[in-house]
């Protein structure tokens, strides 16, 4: 490598942060300036303090490797490629830097020796912060930089793939495809990269559809969407909630699990008729004649007043919350008609007088909260748990403490939303939507006060306004970004959803996934031969059909970048048992032959192997269970005892190291 040619490259990178930092910094002066401008519109305001924010943010992550190669082309020209695209205003905006995403950056990704693509040469650079300390020129095919990236040691959050992206992963990511996506591969043949890698393409080629709307990732447990949650924000893309199946509810956060039958139970579909069960159980009848108090007279609601609303509110076809008024009216009725009989007189405005004392009478609003309650889903689920379920004929539901929710609840309190309907508890929401509100504000003057040398000479956003006072001045509910919108918002429906480890989801599950997604623009990332739930999906068809039709394609991942051969060899009776005629994906590296060894103390183990890299024991004595560890990888992975594990977890268990497994069996 020659050195002028490693300063020329060192100067091009240099005059690319620069024209960022330019960016960046007209940016923040912008939004500075939007959010604190008296005389423009608030709608206008609004607008733009979303826009700018996230500008800001998008043009605050490119930092980190903001160049990461360039393409020769055979007419001489030259394109270097980066996370986001910069333009020249001194040379009629022609661009400084391509946009990763970019039509003219596929090459990159895709040429080859034998198709070229109409490249002559491929660079790779290698940076560390905003210095180039090396480049590397590939002959079009499998090599270096892959492999060099591959050898790496693997840290606490995955790495983005943008520089070393592969066809097959490419072909996927830029797919023309409207519908369901479904991506199916082995371990470590990049299936969660090329997804998130897809989501970021489809915000850059369908940004004005998408930033309205934002993207649900859905990932199997909060340590991987920990070990996730780094690619896209590195991407410039932030228009992403990420949730895990018991973040699906908004409140709720759960990562307890039921028992198997259990699970069964609730994640089968016959859990909707359930639910109607739980809620006509709700619509009572009461047992004594209940007094109501009126000015002249007392008039009871008995069962044949109540029947009578009660048929009339269900026939009325309005969802429970809805219908209590029809028999909170009907009620009324029939109780102004009894008031008015025993008075012994008949005339319209004697009706109209007992209405009026109905309307609001203490005694039959009572009766109707005890009769057709207003309920919640979670006060639904919480009395059916606690009790209800023994008369429903569902004893093996009960548990003492109703609100001690677990995933398998999540999609039964969204299913429930639904049966329920809303409440009108406006005062409620509108204390919400302030909280939030105030949230969002100091959010955003956190955002235009990041760089304080920037403004230590200067009278900063912060000296002049607060969050209370930012938030009252904007009373918008969408000063708040897309993607903190669409996680409060149980009715939010999003532009695209992806679903990681997707063959553990249950019928239910997919049920509120679908609600979430009505276009039906979604990207499924799975493996059934990894299923570990009994409830799980065993069929992509099925599953789908349903709802889709035809209207989804399969694409399946072979080639394996993170578990090295030997690994997998020593996975493959695992996969056998599961499935005789599956195929192990091809590994490109070979690696270290598994080590088995009997010990008394895991602590012996933990000492020898977690000397370098990433580290992770996996077992049922002690460090991550197969569940937990799914999607994830390590440098070095200790199965403890797979014996005890069935076929799918061992799978899971002895396929997340990248460099080196030891198999560990206790001595007892």
């Amino acid at each position: 490598m020659a050195t002028g040619e490693l300063s020329t490259e060192q100067r091009l990178l240099s005059s690319l942060y620069r024209r960022l930092d330019r960016e960046r910094a007209a940016a923040k002066a912008e939004l500075a300036a939007a959010l604190l401008d008296p005389d423009e519109q608030r709608w206008h305001r609004e607008v733009a303090v979303r826009t700018l924010s996230e500008q800001v943010g998008r043009l605050t992550v490119a930092d980190e490797g903001l160049c990461f190669g360039r393409t020769d082309h055979a007419d001489g020209s030259r394109t270097y490629i980066g996370r986001i695209g910069l333009y020249d205003p001194e040379d009629d905006y022609r661009p400084a830097l391509t946009d990763w995403r970019a039509p003219i950056a596929r090459p990159f990704y895709t040429a080859t020796g034998a198709h070229p693509e109409g490249l002559t040469r491929r660079r790779h650079f290698r940076t560390r912060g905003r210095r180039l300390e090396s480049f590397h020129d590939d002959e079009l095919e499998l090599g270096g930089t892959l492999l060099e990236a591959l050898d790496a040691p693997r840290g606490e959050t995955m790495r983005d793939i943008v520089a070393t992206i592969q066809a097959e992963q490419d072909e996927i990511i830029r797919l023309d495809h409207r519908g369901v996506l479904v991506v199916e591969g082995g371990p470590g043949t990049g299936k969660t990269a090329v997804a998130l890698h897809r989501v970021a393409y489809l915000l850059y080629t369908q940004r004005e559809r998408l930033s309205r709307q934002g993207v649900l990732v859905v990932g199997p447990n909060p340590g991987f969407l920990r070990y996730i949650g780094d690619v896209l924000p590195s991407l410039g893309e932030t228009d992403v909630v990420f949730a895990t199946p018991g973040e699906l509810f908004p409140g709720i956060r759960t990562t307890l699990e039921d028992t198997p039958e259990v699970q069964g139970l609730k994640g089968g579909l016959a859990a909707v008729d359930l639910l109607r069960e739980a809620i006509s159980d709700r619509q009572e009848l009461p047992e004594n004649p209940m007094p109501v108090e009126l000015e002249d007279v007392t008039v009871h609601v008995d069962a044949s007043a109540a029947l009578a609303a009660r048929d009339k509110a269900r026939a009325s076809g309005l969802l429970h919350n809805e219908a209590r008024q029809v028999f909170h009216d009907t009620l009324a009725d029939v109780l102004v008609r009894r008031a008015t009989a025993l008075i012994g007189e008949d005339w319209p405005e004697l009706a109209a007088d007992v209405r009026r004392d109905l309307d609001d009478n203490p005694d039959l609003r009572k009766a109707v909260d005890a009769l057709w309650p207003t309920l919640t889903a979670r006060r639904l689920l919480a009395d059916l748990y606690e009790g209800r379920c023994f008369a429903l004929g569902y004893p093996e539901l009960y548990r003492s403490n109703g609100r001690a929710w677990t995933v398998s609840d999540v999609p039964l309190l969204d299913e429930a939303a639904e049966l329920l309907g809303t409440s009108g508890d406006a005062e409620r929401e509108a204390e919400r939507e302030r909280a939030e509100e105030v949230s969002y504000a100091q959010g955003v003057l956190e955002v235009i006060d990041t760089d304080a040398e920037m403004y230590s000479e200067e009278l900063r956003a912060v000296d002049l306004v607060n969050a209370e006072w930012l938030a009252d001045r904007h009373t918008f509910r969408d000063h708040r970004t897309v993607a903190e919108r669409a996680a409060a918002d149980r009715e939010w429906t999003y532009g695209h959803v992806v679903v990681d480890e997707a063959q553990e989801l249950s019928e239910m599950e997919w049920r509120v996934l679908m609600r979430r997604s009505p276009n039906r623009s979604m990207t499924i990332v799975g493996d059934l031969a990894q299923r570990q739930a009994e409830a799980g999906v065993r069929s992509w068809g099925s599953l789908l059909s349903p709802y889709v039709r035809d209207r989804w394609v399969h694409r399946r991942l072979s080639v394996n970048y993170r578990t090295p051969a030997a690994v997998m060899e020593y996975a493959a009776s695992a996969l056998a048992e599961l499935d005789p005629s599956a195929v192990l994906p091809t590994s490109v590296r070979s690696g270290e032959s598994p080590v088995e060894m009997v010990v008394e103390d895991l602590a012996v183990v933990s000492r020898l192997c977690a000397s370098s890299g990433t580290f992770a024991v996996i077992g049922y004595e002690g460090g991550l269970t197969p569940a937990a560890a799914k999607g994830l990888e390590f440098d070095t992975v200790v199965v403890v005892e797979p014996e005890r594990m069935t076929a799918a977890e061992r799978y899971v268990a002895l396929t997340r190291a990248t460099q080196r497994l030891v198999v560990v069996r206790l001595k007892r």
